[in-house]
């Protein structure tokens, strides 16, 4: 088709000073079990294209399915028509936006596809995991689900750019619900936050099916554990509510184009500003928050942006100190802060923009137990179950699924319903223990909302156990 498409390009590109088409085949397969029962099979493929042009000094777009000779030269007329359009109100001026000349490709690496095994065995995989989960008549709900998504990327240009990049995510969930009349409680595994690039082998890396015994009996403890206390008390964070500490209140705040003001209609603005790059004390020396594009199976893993950019890793948060934010080529020129290659689109209908990709907090040297005796008196929490930050992406508060007391340096009971919240800046700053390697987790969430009109798109965190002191704890029904 990628073929098809380039050769339908030499009768009409359009005469302009330069354009761009990025082409977007994506295929998705998703599995459920639910209460032992299996659910419709949901399958899809979405096809089209983006075009791109700068005319006379503005800059236009537009997408089409129809991939006929005739559909892509509409689409051209259009986006020439929008060029025109806003050629005097532009933020930017376009002529002086990059031009990539680049040749390359990408592809995720597989070690066993999807393909090979065939659906009744992922179905009796789901079953098994199921059954599992069903380990009391407490459990009133329960489900395992496993998904794949393919997607093959072109983008060319008219100064010579071919890139072309083949992505294959998969993804993997367990969920337990149970009550005992008066409560209900609910344990999780994966689900949105396990997202990965590979193939099969990465269920068994993400900890599917094995985790289901462990989700059921986690999700009966709670049922008859008392509620977290509350106080200003230390915090041990687990990886999976990491993930989301980290996406919430590091890497939204750094999105270049939400600090430029683009976002402050939709998803509100940053109370990070340009000049704070460089000198701002984000968080305690212990954090080092990196943009790393080429960890092997994580979720948001790419050679170029859907700009053309080369995407290289680099530190946005090194020792506590801002460096850079998350900002592709055109945020880029109208801010003149050097940011990172992640422009980025959610599929073939919407421009690139801003978006955090594989977005890291970097490994410390603290085993879990050394997390654990740091702490006299706190709570380890894990898994989120509720987030709520305001529109500059400053005070927060999140809720997690499982908590366990730590007093003296020791774990002890189980507590239900623990709950957080700060402001970033005490918070980040208040990081006092980051975890080893045995405890990092590579993880990732495929529904990060942005963009009017709205993209949701995979992002991929990773990040070991963190312990914060002095950190607002409550309990919660």
């Amino acid at each position: 088709m990628f073929d098809s498409v380039v050769s339908k390009l030499r009768g009409i590109a359009p005469a302009v000073e330069f354009w761009s088409l990025r082409v977007v085949d994506e295929c998705y397969e998703g599995l459920t079990v639910r209460q032992n029962i299996v659910e419709p099979i949901l399958s899809h493929r979405d096809v089209g294209v983006m075009v791109s042009v700068i005319d006379q000094g503005g800059l236009g777009y537009a997408a089409t399915s129809d991939l006929s000779s005739a559909g892509i030269q509409s689409a051209f007329s259009r986006a020439r028509h929008w060029a025109s359009r806003v050629r005097d109100c532009s933020l930017i001026e376009a002529i002086n936006l990059p031009r990539l000349q680049l040749e390359g490709c990408y592809r995720t690496s597989v070690g066993r596809r999807w393909s090979d095994v065939s659906l009744k065995d992922k179905i009796t995989l789901l079953q098994e995991a199921s059954r599992r989960l069903k380990a009391d008549e407490r459990i009133v709900d329960w489900q395992s689900s496993m998904s794949i998504r393919q997607s093959e990327v072109l983008l060319v240009n008219s100064a010579g750019g071919h890139i072309e990049q083949t992505f294959c995510y998969v993804n993997a969930g367990l969920s337990a619900t149970a009550t005992n009349g008066t409560d209900t409680q609910r344990r999780s595994h994966g689900g949105r936050d396990s997202i990965r690039q590979g193939g099969m082998e990465q269920f068994h890396a993400m900890g599917f099916p094995d985790e289901a015994e462990r989700v059921a009996e986690e999700a009966l403890t709670l049922l008859h554990a008392r509620n977290c206390p509350s106080g200003t008390l230390d915090v041990l964070l687990l990886p999976d509510q990491m993930m989301l500490q980290v996406h919430e209140s590091i890497g939204h705040p750094l999105e270049l184009d939400r600090i430029l003001g683009d976002e402050r209609n939709y998803a509100g603005t940053s109370f990070v500003t340009p000049e704070m790059f460089g000198s701002y004390r984000y968080g305690s020396e212990v954090l080092n928050v990196t943009f790393d594009p080429g960890r092997l199976g994580q979720a948001a893993s790419y050679g170029y942006d859907d700009d053309g950019t080369p995407a290289h890793p680099c530190y946005i948060i090194r020792n506590g100190i801002l460096e850079r934010p998350l900002g592709g080529a055109s945020s880029q020129a109208r801010s003149g802060l050097a940011g990172v290659a992640n422009s980025r689109a959610s599929g073939w209908n919407r421009p690139p923009i801003d978006r955090m990709a594989n977005l890291n907090l970097e490994a410390g040297a603290d085993t879990l137990q050394d997390l654990v005796s740091s702490v006299e008196h706190g709570i380890m929490m894990d898994t989120n179950r509720s987030w709520s930050i305001d529109d500059s992406r400053n005070k927060f508060q999140f809720g997690c699924e499982y908590g366990r007391l730590i007093e003296g340096g020791e774990l002890k009971s189980v507590v239900k319903n623990p709950n957080y919240r700060g402001i970033s800046e005490t918070f980040w700053r208040n990081l006092t223990r980051v975890g080893d390697k045995c405890t990092f987790r590579v993880m990732g969430t495929e529904n990060c909302g942005k963009g009017e009109p709205n993209q949701a798109i995979h992002v991929g965190h990773a990040s070991p156990a963190c312990v914060f002191r002095d950190v607002d704890v409550f309990g919660g029904a």
